[in-house]
């Protein structure tokens, strides 16, 4: 699949665009590492500057959160084995009947809105940290700040609240879009030798998941006394993240334009 849009430009020139790159985002242009390749973005460039020099910062960010992914499911396996919770013995398929009928809310949807209270209710209890200036969050990354310069895990802290808050709502859209795709793709024989909809809209919400998942695991570093819910919430979505693996088996493997298509020499991140 070519990545290159050989579209003339305002002057005739030919722009390095990435056909439909823009299908299948997380619409997060501020962290976005494609922003100097998309057509939909090519508006924005004045109020972001060098969006080369931008795209290169988010690759590293987006790396630098990436790595924290694995340590962040073990941590939960460990935690929830001291509180005599072994996640690995709940099977998707006994939890709850698959539901038939369309017209009733499937599990996977219920359980991504369920997601999206629980970060609300966490968030309210602790909104005095939370302020809008970040104060109250400087404050807990500095106190609780021993091996790294307090500045640098700040700066960590707010961005792993700034991903979380990101996603808890898209991950919803994007499962219930996918959701209502896969009833249009069952019905329409004519779609199955396309890559499906309903895959790339799951594995953007499949993406979300990941990244918040480790975006709790940055947070529970700095809120000790508050290790029993924020385990609770990542097991929940972590549960919803495999049920959705169940239930939509092909998403990982859906190619999306520029994103998932990697060139020698580089490595894409969640």
């Amino acid at each position: 699949m070519s990545t290159k849009d050989d579209t003339p430009g305002k002057k005739g020139e030919k722009t390095n665009h990435i056909p439909g790159i823009y299908n299948y985002c997380d619409r997060w242009c501020e962290r976005c590492s494609f922003t100097a390749r998309c057509l939909n973005f090519e508006m924005s460039a004045e109020k972001f500057g060098n969006l080369e020099n931008v795209d290169i910062t988010n690759e590293v960010f987006w790396q630098k959160l990436s790595e924290t992914f694995a340590e962040t499911l073990s941590m939960l396996k460990e935690m929830a084995a001291e509180k005599g919770i072994d996640l690995d013995s709940i099977e998707l398929d006994d939890e709850d009947e698959r539901l038939e009928d369309p017209s009733v809310v499937h599990i996977i949807s219920h359980m991504a809105k369920s997601y999206i209270t629980m970060v609300d209710e966490w968030f309210d209890s602790n909104v005095y940290i939370f302020e809008d200036d970040h104060s109250g969050l400087k404050a807990t990354a500095a106190a609780d700040s021993n091996q790294s310069p307090p500045d640098e895990n700040t700066v960590t802290l707010i961005e792993s609240v700034e991903v979380i808050r990101w996603y808890q709502h898209q991950i919803y859209v994007k499962l219930r879009r996918a959701l209502d795709s896969a009833c249009d793709e069952a019905t329409d024989d004519d779609l199955d030798s396309y890559p499906k909809d309903s895959d790339g809209s799951t594995k953007v919400s499949l993406i979300g998941m990941d990244r918040s998942i480790s975006a709790w695991g940055k947070i529970i570093k700095h809120f000790p006394d508050e290790e029993d819910r924020i385990i609770g919430i990542i097991a929940h979505l972590d549960r919803l993240r495999r049920r959705t693996e169940a239930e939509f088996p092909d998403a990982r493997a859906f190619v999306r334009p520029g994103f998932d298509e990697i060139n020698p020499g580089m490595t894409r991140t969640l």
